[in-house]
């Protein structure tokens, strides 16, 4: 009975991705075939009887206390509306630069596509464990209560991994590559958007922290792909280009124009000294081709 519970929940969570995925328009850089199982990869939730679940619990008590805090109960709320744009409207200030379409369509584009593709590895784990979440192990509301039908709806997904958490850490992982020198304010902001979670009582303290890991996978993976580190690359670049910033490390940037206009051809590190050869790792620019390389 248990194994066909487990098959229509696999089978409706599933159909559900596949329509999402129909909708949009992005092209993931990876299928969920091609990405980490987390099934296979992360630990299953806490035992009822563990301690690791006693600790869950207290945070559940800490997340109802933060509640009372207005401001902390509104950042709460925000961080659990569910689009890109309010997402990325959350991490504006600790990046230092507006986040949209029309401003920034190189980083919305990698933010967008990145998220697209790692949003796929939370299905299996939540259809496979579909463990019950907080509010109802307590049959309690949840902080962004409005009516009952938006309770049950989410109720009917399961509580680990945390889809929201999985989607602000990787947009914290990816904007502190963008501009690390906003780091640590960056990642603050990330663990916060996870705490959030906690505050609503939507998810039990130990699915944040297996979903920052689980976030930090799907970000690793990432970099597998041609396509993402060529477009990490403009993002980066339209960030200088906008805030009129140094590269990484407080180092000026060079782009293709400034080496192919000062040199003859050949290859050069980001700092514009010519190298012997092709480097193994890392970035660098061809001059005759005016192209900016990784690998």
């Amino acid at each position: 009975m248990k194994k066909t519970l487990w098959i229509i929940a696999t089978l409706v969570v599933m159909c559900g991705a596949s329509v999402a995925k129909a909708q949009s328009a992005v092209q993931p850089y990876f299928t969920t075939d091609e990405l980490p199982n987390l099934i296979k990869c992360l630990p299953a939730p806490p035992d009822t009887l563990s301690e690791h679940f006693v600790h869950d619990i207290m945070r559940y008590i800490w997340g109802k206390q933060q509640r009372l805090d207005p401001e902390r109960a509104a950042i709460a709320r925000r961080d659990a509306v569910w689009s890109y744009e309010a997402l990325f409207a959350e991490f504006n200030v600790p990046f230092g630069l507006t986040i949209s379409r029309e401003n920034t369509p190189e980083i919305w584009k990698l933010l967008e596509t990145s998220l697209v593709t790692t949003d796929q590895m939370r299905v299996r784990p939540k259809a496979f464990y579909h463990r019950t979440r907080p509010y109802i192990r307590f049959n309690e509301h949840i902080l962004t209560y409005d009516k009952e039908e938006d309770e049950v709806e989410l109720g009917k997904e399961g509580s680990y991994p945390s889809g929201h958490t999985m989607r602000g850490w990787t947009t914290a992982l990816l904007l502190a590559e963008i501009n690390p020198a906003n780091a640590d304010t960056i990642y603050a902001r990330g663990w916060m958007y996870g705490e959030s979670r906690v505050i609503v009582g939507a998810h039990w303290q130990s699915d944040i922290d297996a979903t920052r890991v689980a976030a930090s996978i799907g970000y690793a993976s990432l970099h597998t792909s041609a396509a993402f580190r060529e477009q990490m690359l403009k993002a980066q670049e339209e960030f200088r280009r906008l805030t009129g910033t140094d590269g990484p490390s407080g180092i000026s940037a060079v782009t293709p124009d400034k080496v192919s206009g000062a040199t003859s051809a050949g290859l050069y590190d980001l700092q514009g000294h010519r190298l012997a050869k092709e480097p193994e790792v890392g970035m660098y620019i061809d001059a005759s081709s005016r192209k900016m390389l990784m690998k």
